[in-house]
């Protein structure tokens, strides 16, 4: 999936009230930190992701956290 089709979703999944954890996600994933799933996730899979990461203030534990759902590989 592209990067830009996985944010839109990511965006439809984040509220505005948010925005600092969306605006986090795509700098992480500008600088390399986050990479998109190598499997497509379901919305429901990306949607518990998406809950989670909310749940903290943006971080880079936060963003690990977040980067070992989308890929269980990650190195993050």
């Amino acid at each position: 999936m592209p990067l830009a089709a996985l944010l839109a979703r990511i965006r439809r999944l984040v509220p505005r009230s948010d925005d600092q954890h969306y605006d986090e996600i795509v700098r992480s994933f500008g600088d390399g930190t986050l990479r998109p799933p190598p499997t497509p996730m379901t919305d429901g899979e990306l949607a518990r992701a998406i809950a989670e990461f909310l749940k903290e203030q943006p971080s880079s534990k936060s963003v690990a956290v977040l980067g070992r759902r989308l890929d269980p590989s990650s190195p993050v």
